[in-house]
């Protein structure tokens, strides 16, 4: 009878791996553990394949660029201006992020549209169609390198073609994947909303006020194109930027809070007030620690920042404390607001009430959440007593959060602070509650901790005609010992559009 080829064949294979194993028996591995390990290879061949050639050198407008695809939890796009710092744009959400790195400027090409200013006019065009080729070449140059990468780690893997050809597939569908990601997500609006580092902090004093990029984008987007052609002035500035005529249509106020005896706080808020051209300084509370009288040559410099001084005590502000800012001869900038009384400063009307609770310890006793709503009723009264009167009220003002949401449906924005981090909500009734962190950095105790605290500060724009909250910048320091710098603007949600764009001024 003759032998049947194929098992003859099966059994001199099980001879062999037999041999091989010295007679242990050989378990095939798991599907799961296979599949992890070709994800694996894949991922980490991709990742290689984009460090190695993923890159595209790019001309937009004066500039030469280098775009790059990185892999990214987050997404988002990083424009990197050396040596003036970033932007950071939430582009789209996906796991690639786009980073865009502007190597030199051609001296040739920004000399000339510096000469020529006749040409900015067709330079948004020129910067839009340069982006959008080298953007096609990078999605190419990417699917290439995704592909090349996996496939070739997965031949040095497992040697057999059909599996590195297997990874190089799956590479390819994870990058057309994330394209697919990147586009449903795409935010146009989201330079509408950037966050600066660097000296570029500075630029949202550069590219406009709050009306102009609310209500104009395409105005905006001009404005940009004209700041792409200052790069070359900016190179050779060591700590300024250019600045831009402020639209006499618009309310500055700069919101500060939670100081807590840090005197680099008033270095700080003085230069905010130089350059963004600050209208009113509103402080919600806490800036001292103790409240004791030796404490109270620490306010010294308010009276010297250059703009009206807003002021409500806080929970480590005294009555001392409180006094001493109401009748000292130095402080004819300062209002101290407190029991609800209003007051026009700047083109505004504010009102506010100190915190009724006095906790230089940090302790309290437990009905205080009840004393803070009670405070707060008690502004809310006052709030309608105005408006009754005729002469409603356009920010309100407390320390606590707790009793700021008592004053909802009564006035159009309310600040406070105490938390030592930044909230913003529009509550029930209408009214926007806005609460600034520590601008103080948590004060002089924070250097006990092992981290600093950051150094939080906000600018606020209002429509000098309605004296309603048009955008928003959230400004972030890197606090004690620290150097870094992000400015984010924000914009309230539905903003209408419609208002006349401000004249910018580039130097």
């Amino acid at each position: 009878m003759a032998r049947d080829p194929f098992r003859a064949a099966a059994a001199r294979v099980r001879r062999l791996r037999i041999r091989r194993t010295g007679g242990a028996p050989v378990a095939s591995p798991r599907p799961f553990a296979r599949a992890l390990g070709l994800v694996t290879v894949v991922l980490f061949g991709a990742w290689l394949g984009l460090l190695a050639v993923g890159s595209v050198r790019t001309t937009v407008g004066p500039m030469d660029t280098t775009m790059t695809l990185r892999p990214s939890l987050s997404g988002g796009t990083k424009i990197n201006v050396s040596p003036l710092g970033a932007l950071e744009l939430d582009s789209h959400r996906a796991p690639v992020r786009l980073d865009v790195d502007v190597d030199r400027l051609d001296p040739v090409r920004s000399e000339s549209l510096v000469q020529h200013p006749e040409r900015l006019s067709g330079l948004e065009d020129e910067v839009t169609g340069d982006v959008a080729a080298g953007t096609r070449e990078l999605a190419l140059r990417s699917c290439v390198a995704v592909v090349s990468g996996a496939t070739a780690l997965g031949l040095a893997v497992y040697r057999r073609p059909r599996r590195a050809l297997a990874a190089g597939g799956l590479a390819l569908a994870l990058l057309a994947a994330s394209g697919v990601s990147a586009y449903a997500t795409w935010n146009p609006k989201s330079v509408l909303e950037p966050r600066f580092s660097g000296l570029l902090s500075s630029a949202p004093s550069v590219v406009g006020d709050a009306r102009s990029i609310v209500t104009d984008f395409d105005v905006y987007q001009r404005e940009l194109a004209r700041l792409v052609t200052n790069v070359t002035k900016l190179y050779d500035a060591t700590s300024t930027l250019p600045v831009y005529s402020p639209d006499p249509a618009t309310l500055r106020v700069l919101h500060v809070s939670d100081i807590h005896l840090n005197p680099a706080a008033w270095h700080i808020i003085g230069s905010l007030v130089e350059q963004y051209d600050i209208d009113v300084i509103i402080d919600s509370g806490d800036t001292m620690d103790h409240g004791a009288a030796v404490e109270n040559s620490f306010l010294d410099p308010v009276g010297d920042l250059g703009a009206p001084y807003v002021w409500v005590r806080g929970n480590h502000d005294s009555a001392i404390t409180q006094k001493y800012l109401e009748h000292a001869k130095r402080f004819k900038n300062v209002h101290v607001l407190d029991g609800g009384r209003a007051v026009n400063v700047g083109g505004l009307r504010v009102a506010g009430i100190g915190d009724p609770e006095f906790t230089p310890d940090r302790t309290g006793p437990e009905q205080a959440e009840d004393v803070e709503r009670t405070a707060g009723l008690r502004l809310a009264a006052a709030l309608r007593d105005q408006q009754r009167a005729g002469t409603p009220v356009d920010i309100a003002v407390t320390h606590e959060p707790a009793a700021a949401r008592e004053t909802d449906g009564t006035v159009p924005l309310v600040l406070a602070g105490h938390v030592h981090h930044r909230q913003n909500e529009v509550m029930k009734l209408g009214t926007r509650l806005k609460v600034e962190g520590s601008t103080g950095g948590g004060g002089l105790r924070a250097v006990q901790n092992k981290k600093p605290e950051q150094v939080l500060a906000s600018v606020l724009y209002l429509d000098r005609a309605t004296r309603r909250l048009q955008a928003w910048d959230e400004i972030t320091l890197g606090g004690l010992g620290l150097t870094t710098a992000e400015v984010s603007r924000h914009l309230p949600e539905g903003k209408p559009a419609g208002a006349t764009p401000s004249p910018f001024r580039f130097g």
